[in-house]
């Protein structure tokens, strides 16, 4: 395998806004690890509402 290179696709770029870290502290204080918290609830609402749906699973 000479001459060949390996380059990494990636996904999706890590993206740290500055919110990320009051997410998890509101996890942690709340004991809402597992199960998943109220989050996925309005992730569920909001994809809803963007696409014009009857329901929306997000899945953890």
């Amino acid at each position: 395998m000479q001459g060949k290179t390996t380059k990494k696709i990636w996904l999706s770029p890590p993206h740290m806004s500055g919110e990320e870290l009051k997410h998890v502290q509101e996890a942690f204080r709340d004991n809402w690890v597992a199960p998943a918290g109220p989050h996925l609830k309005t992730m569920e609402s909001k994809l809803k509402e963007f696409f014009n749906v009857e329901s929306a699973a997000v899945l953890t």
